[in-house]
C-alpha cells in the first residue's frame, strides 16, 4: 500500500525542517508540503531540507490539504500537521487497519509532548472523542483511501473546523480505526491558551457547529497561534 503524507504550514520555519525530516524517516510513497503564504520562509526551509514537493496556496487547511492531495500519487492519504510527528513504524499501521476492507480511515492516538495530569487527561479526553463520535481532529494524523476522499469531494472549504465536517462524513463511510499512540504533539497551542481554556473553546465550537453555527462565524472565536 503506498501512503502519501500531506503537511499543511504556515509560518513554521523554526520547525519546518524537522518536520520534514521525521516525515521522510517513516519512507511515505511520497511527501506534499503545502504552505499557506508563510512569510518567514517556511517553504524555502522545507525544500532545503530535502521535501520533494513544496506547493504554495492561500491560506486555510482545508485548500492547503486538497491541493496536497492533487499532487500526490499514494492510495492512501495521512495528513500531518507541521507540529506533530509520527514514531517509526507508524505507516505499517496505517497499512494493517486498512487491510481491513471495512475500514475506511482513521486517525492516530496523541502523545502531548508536555508533563502534567492536564495533559495526559487532554489525551483521554481526545481518545475518548474518536471513540464515541468518530470525530478526530486534524492534530491526530487523520488518515483516509484515496478513492473515497475522493468520493467525499474533499475537505470542504471552510475557514474553520474542516476536519470536523469531514469526519463526520466519513465515519457514514465506514469503520474508522484508532491507532496506537506513536503520534507525539507540541503543546504550544494549549501553553499559550490554557488548557482548560482552549480545551473549553474547542468543545463550544463543536457543539456550536453541532447546532448549526456556521464555520464562518465561528472562526471569529478561535485565536491563530501564529
Amino acid at each position: 500500500m503506498s501512503i502519501s503524507i500531506i503537511m499543511p504550514c504556515l509560518n513554521e520555519v523554526v520547525g519546518i525542517g524537522q518536520a520534514v525530516e521525521r516525515a521522510l524517516a517513516l519512507r511515505p510513497h511520497d511527501l506534499v508540503v503545502v504552505d499557506g503564504g508563510s512569510g518567514d520562509g517556511t517553504a524555502e526551509r522545507a525544500r532545503a531540507a530535502g521535501a520533494g514537493q513544496v506547493l504554495v496556496t492561500g491560506r486555510g487547511r482545508a485548500l492547503q490539504q486538497n491541493a496536497g492531495v492533487a499532487a500526490s500519487r499514494g492510495e492512501t492519504l495521512l495528513f500531518l500537521h507541521a507540529d506533530c510527528w509520527l514514531e517509526p513504524g507508524s505507516l505499517a499501521l496505517v497499512e494493517a487497519a486498512l487491510a481491513d476492507p471495512a475500514c475506511v480511515g482513521g486517525c492516530f492516538q496523541q502523545h502531548i509532548d508536555a508533563p502534567g495530569w492536564r495533559y495526559r487527561w487532554l489525551e483521554w479526553g481526545n481518545a475518548r472523542r474518536v471513540a464515541w463520535w468518530g470525530l478526530a481532529y486534524g492534530d491526530q494524523a487523520i488518515f483516509v483511501r484515496r478513492s473515497i476522499f475522493s468520493a467525499l469531494g474533499g475537505f470542504p472549504l471552510l475557514p474553520l473546523m474542516e476536519d470536523l465536517f469531514f469526519m463526520r462524513t466519513l465515519r457514514e463511510r465506514g469503520r474508522l480505526a484508532q491507532l496506537a499512540p506513536r503520534l507525539h504533539v507540541s503543546a504550544r497551542r494549549w501553553q499559550q491558551q490554557g488548557v482548560i481554556r482552549q480545551t473549553a473553546r474547542n468543545w463550544a465550537l463543536t457543539l456550536a457547529a453541532h447546532l448549526g453555527v456556521s464555520p464562518e462565524r465561528l472562526v471569529r472565536f478561535y485565536p491563530h497561534v501564529r
